[in-house]
C-alpha cells in the first residue's frame, strides 16, 4: 500500500500487500501472510511519521485485525523513537493474537515525549498464517489513562516462579 513498506527479520518470508474488497466494512485492507512453511522471525508491514501534532500527549492508536491460522502470533506496534533510541514501544506480544479470529479492534497507548522525534507502528506477524488490518487511528486521550508502553513495566518474576 502505498506509503507502507515491509520490514522485519524475515520479511522475504511474507507476501504483504492490500486485499481489494477483504476489509471489514466491504472496503480495501492491508495484508501479511507467510509463504515459507516454518519462520523463525516475522515480517511487518509499517510506517514511520513526524510526531508534531501528539508531542507532549498520550496518544492511542487503533486498528482493526482479523487472523487466519496464525501460529505464533500476530498484532499493532506503536514505538516512540529519539534519536536512535525507543523511548516508548509495545507490540501486544503480552497480548498477542492467535489462531483464526473475525474482525476486532485493538489498541496501544503511548506516551509521546516533547523531545521525540518519529512515530514508527504497523502490524507484525511472526510465524506462519494471515493477517488483515484495517482502519488504523490515531487519538489524544486523557493524562489519565493507563499506556501500554512495554518500556515501562517494572521487573517481573524474579524468583521464576511462573
Amino acid at each position: 500500500p502505498k506509503g507502507w513498506h515491509a520490514a522485519g527479520s524475515k520479511p522475504n518470508s511474507y507476501e504483504m500487500g492490500m486485499d481489494k474488497g477483504a476489509g471489514r466494512e466491504g472496503n480495501n485492507c492491508a495484508t501479511i501472510q507467510s509463504k515459507d512453511k516454518k519462520i523463525n522471525g516475522f515480517g511487518t508491514l509499517m510506517q514511520g511519521s513526524s510526531p508534531e501534532k501528539y508531542l507532549g500527549k498520550k496518544v492511542r492508536m487503533t486498528g482493526w485485525i482479523k487472523t487466519e491460522n496464525v501460529a505464533e502470533w500476530t498484532g499493532l506496534w506503536f514505538r516512540v523513537d529519539k534519536g536512535k533510541e525507543s523511548i516508548a514501544f509495545d507490540n501486544m506480544e503480552t497480548r498477542s493474537i492467535k489462531g483464526t479470529t473475525d474482525w476486532k479492534q485493538y489498541e496501544i497507548i503511548l506516551d509521546v515525549a516533547n523531545d521525540a522525534d518519529m512515530l514508527a507502528y504497523g502490524v507484525l506477524l511472526a510465524g506462519t498464517g494471515k493477517v488483515w488490518f484495517d482502519d488504523i487511528q490515531f487519538d489524544i486521550v486523557d493524562g489519565q489513562t493507563s499506556t501500554t508502553d512495554r518500556l515501562k513495566q517494572g521487573p517481573s518474576n524474579l524468583k521464576f516462579e511462573e
